[in-house]
């Protein structure tokens, strides 16, 4: 079975998943030898705990999209992903999960998750709205200019995060935060998916 949309809506979603892939991808070059023991806004992990999660997030889209489950998929991107290169870990990921989604009609499948079966042009979504909240989670622990994602990709992800409704129910997230309205379009989303909008690194 399939799920079809208008390719205007595959095109805008696929987009935003490259975009975010990319700048992520900058930031995780940018990590550096004595990087990977920083502590970030999520305050269970350090920057090699994150980018691991986001790693491992990204190996799971290609077994998915081709037909697999989370019962096929077993324990194989549990715990540490990394292993002693994990910038190429993280490239390896990318580069095998962007294409998944850009196959022609991938985005009108069905793909099974753990919480059920979602059209995989839902999946992209929620995929690329969880990792443009990490990658305020990784500048932030970093410190420094960095490229930000465009404002499309974060409005998508601001638009996928508001449609979730039971946010901190979810053991994903915690409850949003206050933020200065006048925040930029960033901020406000890591305020809503329950980051401390004035998190710095030196809170570690």
């Amino acid at each position: 079975m399939a799920c079809h949309h208008g390719g205007g809506e595959h095109a805008h979603v696929l987009a935003a998943h490259t975009d975010i892939t990319s700048v992520l991808g900058q930031l995780v070059r940018a990590v550096g030898p004595a990087g990977w023991t920083r502590p970030t806004p999520c305050s269970e992990w350090n920057v090699r705990h994150l980018v691991n999660h986001v790693t491992a997030e990204l190996l799971w889209v290609a077994p998915l999209m081709l037909g697999g489950t989370p019962a096929s998929v077993g324990r194989r991107f549990d715990g540490d992903v990394l292993g002693r290169n994990p910038v190429g870990m993280w490239y390896l990921a990318a580069d095998t999960a962007v294409p998944a989604f850009s196959r022609a009609g991938a985005l009108d499948r069905l793909v099974h998750l753990t919480y059920g079966t979602r059209d995989a042009l839902g999946y992209c979504r929620e995929l690329t709205a969880e990792l443009t909240v990490h990658t305020w989670d990784l500048a932030r622990a970093l410190g420094g200019a960095w490229d930000s994602p465009s404002a499309t990709t974060v409005a998508l992800a601001m638009d996928e995060f508001r449609s979730y409704r039971h946010l901190p129910e979810s053991g994903r997230f915690a409850a949003p935060s206050p933020v200065d309205p006048q925040a930029d379009a960033l901020t406000r989303l890591a305020a809503l998916a329950g980051r401390d909008p004035n998190w710095l690194v030196a809170h570690g």
